[in-house]
């Protein structure tokens, strides 16, 4: 009998076992970004309809809950990963999220939610710090940034499917008083997530960093095949020590922290701040009917944000194509500066009283080269600057800088709504998207891993 030839994993073409760690590793971008968009949905239907008494202070501080929770969720557990392993926290985020979105649906108070989401984004910070930390390990070397930048582009695809099936819902309803039933469509992808996770494995990265050499070898056989060898991931220098915060930012890390996480923190404001108060911009921009009914008003934005996302998915296809074509520090620069001028287009086109047609190509260039550059590479850069035993730590970290300026934006743009109108916010807008060009060029430069694509 012929013995089957080994393959090395490091250059074996996909197989199912890619595409199976692919979906499953990617469906916690996919919650984060549904989440994201729920609560936009959400949030105008409780303000309007139901607690009108909450002025843009509360909604902030409500918007903004689960993002403080990402912010705590992909350090901490980024950490803890990075000391634990990461198959047991790879199974709790999914829970904490079925949990607290099942608690908010039984118990439907505003503040009770706010704590909720709090809990949700754990989960989902979580979710962003070890996905990619699997996919980036077990993708052969050709597909690696490929495959990670897809994954990311899942976000984009959870934000389509919950909106879709938001508006949908809300037309069979028609009352606002069903705002709790949403978060069951949290509940279920979360439940399908830790089903999926059940049989799983441990990541082989994180056994070799920890001289697991057998046990890294084994969980490489599970999520490929038996015919499959450990590749160059086993010549990974061992960890010899548990890894904390102080040490991790004194060993020359600084920089790479501040590259992958304030540019970050610059496209969480277009991803996050201007994405979940979009129905309230778009009334600002005067791009709907003025005498809808308030209920038609936020079943019409939830059709609007629709619409806008497959944009956002247009983007994320034209980043994956270039991604192994042009240098990730050069597609980051130039999508924050092509971002900009679609903000540039929306506000002469607000000053001027130009076409409707200006404003909808002004959110097209913006989302196209927002989502083809930073939103694709500050999440495909963190992985690829880190060493493999610091690399939870550290993907960890930037996602969690990320948040914080996505947790600055959403609570502060209804407050920049009501100091100076939708002129202030493409303003404060344009000038974070040029910070994020600055940052990225001149602390990209000083970064040799990032310079070999």
């Amino acid at each position: 009998m012929l013995q089957k030839k080994m393959v090395d994993m490091d250059h074996m073409p996909l197989r199912w076992g890619h595409v199976k760690i692919f979906f499953i590793s990617s469906l916690g971008q996919a919650l984060g970004a549904g989440l994201a968009t729920l609560i936009g949905i959400i949030i105008p239907m409780i303000q309007m309809l139901i607690h009108p008494e909450l002025n843009s202070f509360s909604q902030g501080i409500i918007s903004c809950m689960s993002l403080l929770g990402i912010v705590v969720g992909s350090s901490l557990i980024g950490d803890l990963s990075d000391k634990h392993g990461y198959l047991k926290l790879f199974r709790i985020c999914p829970l904490l999220i079925l949990g607290a979105s099942l608690f908010a649906f039984f118990f439907d108070h505003v503040w009770i939610l706010a704590f909720c989401l709090f809990l949700m984004g754990i989960g989902i910070g979580g979710e962003y710090s070890l996905g990619s930390d699997y996919i980036s390990e077990i993708m052969p070397d050709r597909w690696k940034l490929f495959m990670v930048g897809a994954a990311k582009s899942t976000s984009a695809i959870g934000s389509i499917v919950v909106a879709t099936i938001s508006y949908f819902l809300l037309i069979k309803w028609q009352n606002p008083m069903h705002w709790n039933f949403l978060l069951l469509l949290i509940s279920a992808l979360s439940l399908l997530m830790f089903l999926l996770r059940i049989r799983f494995a441990q990541s082989p990265g994180w056994l070799i960093a920890h001289a697991q050499i057998e046990k890294a070898e084994i969980a490489v056989k599970y999520f490929l095949g038996n015919d499959v060898k450990i590749g160059d991931i086993k010549n990974k220098p061992v960890d010899t020590k548990d890894p904390n915060l102080k040490d991790f930012l004194s060993k020359d890390n600084l920089k790479k922290v501040i590259f992958s996480g304030i540019p970050w923190a610059c496209e969480g404001l277009g991803v996050y701040g201007l994405g979940i108060f979009l129905p309230i911009l778009v009334l600002a921009l005067g791009l709907e009917p003025s005498k809808q009914d308030p209920f038609d008003k936020i079943i019409s934005s939830v059709k609007i944000t629709t619409f806008i996302n497959v944009f956002v998915l247009i983007g994320f296809i034209l980043g994956l194509f270039i991604v192994n074509k042009i240098n990730h520090l050069k597609i980051q620069v130039w999508g924050f500066s092509l971002s900009s001028l679609g903000l540039i287009l929306l506000l002469v086109g607000y000053k001027l009283g130009l076409s409707t047609w200006i404003f909808v190509l002004g959110f097209l260039i913006f989302e196209l080269f927002l989502n083809a550059g930073p939103h694709l590479m500050t999440f495909i850069i963190p992985p690829q600057i880190y060493s493999i035993e610091e690399r939870g730590t550290g993907v960890g970290l930037a996602a969690s800088i990320g948040k914080i300026g996505a947790v600055i934006a959403v609570f502060f743009i209804p407050n920049l709504l009501k100091w100076g109108g939708i002129e202030l916010v493409l303003i404060v807008s344009i000038l974070v998207n040029l910070l994020g060009a600055f940052i990225t060029q001149y602390y990209g430069r000083k970064i040799p891993e990032i310079n070999k694509n």
